[in-house]
């Protein structure tokens, strides 16, 4: 059983279902691809919203379950073994759940480590450099004199969603015919590139094919729909 004593961060937001497992998050492109896997295996859990716009990251309850002050992060009461897991980064945690659930990872080793690839791809390289763009193009960076580093995010998010492009070229998703969480982790940074950002036209988005019909084929997933507006 969860409980605050284990798990401070639940002084602060308690579990009023400690059966289930806790995400703390909010729905950014990070926070979201938890929340959206979630909803496509069906687990129960109970979401509670981190406001990072008042750093509540940055508070020492948080903090106590990750020490690197992001969302998201979860607690399965029911980790492996039957003892309570705390995870953090979610990367590491779409490949938890997947593995927990047996679903939207491949079972075969290979197809396995090549849809790992794409998901590490992800991190180190997508939500970086989209994230610094937005920052550049619509946020506080806007104002800076120095347009080169605009540039440089502009000119590598571009890159990018080419080596994405090039990737989904006759295929429905990021490994062929099959969703998992390869497109799990991508989805919600390129949907916020061209909304939330504004970036569309820079990164020159309406020049690609199989992007946007892979977008348009994940955002009518129910679960994604939902997953995105998690936590309310």
């Amino acid at each position: 059983m969860l409980d605050a004593t284990t798990f401070p961060i639940l002084g602060r937001w308690p579990a009023a279902h400690p059966d289930r497992l806790q995400l703390f998050s909010t729905p950014t492109p990070n926070g979201v691809k938890v929340s959206i896997l979630l909803e496509e295996i069906g687990l129960p859990y109970e979401a509670h919203r981190i406001d990072i716009g008042a750093n509540e990251t940055w508070t020492p309850e948080y903090l106590s379950l990750n020490p690197n002050g992001k969302i998201p992060a979860i607690i399965d009461p029911d980790g492996p073994g039957g003892k309570p897991l705390a995870l953090f980064e979610s990367g590491a945690i779409l490949v938890y759940l997947a593995e927990k659930a047996g679903r939207f990872i491949p079972a075969d080793p290979a197809a396995r480590y090549e849809t790992l690839q794409w998901v590490f791809f992800q991190m180190a390289a997508i939500g970086p450099m989209f994230g610094q763009l937005g920052f550049f193009h619509k946020f506080a960076g806007r104002e800076y004199e120095d347009k080169r580093p605009h540039e440089r995010y502009r000119a590598e998010t571009q890159r990018l969603l080419g080596v994405l492009e090039a990737r989904l070229a006759g295929r429905d998703w990021i490994m062929g015919t099959d969703y998992t969480i390869a497109d799990i982790a991508i989805l919600g940074w390129v949907r916020n590139l061209i909304g939330f950002y504004g970036a569309r036209d820079i990164v020159g988005y309406d020049a690609l094919k199989a992007v946007p019909a892979w977008l348009e084929r994940g955002l009518a997933r129910p679960a994604v729909q939902r997953g995105l507006t998690v936590p309310a």
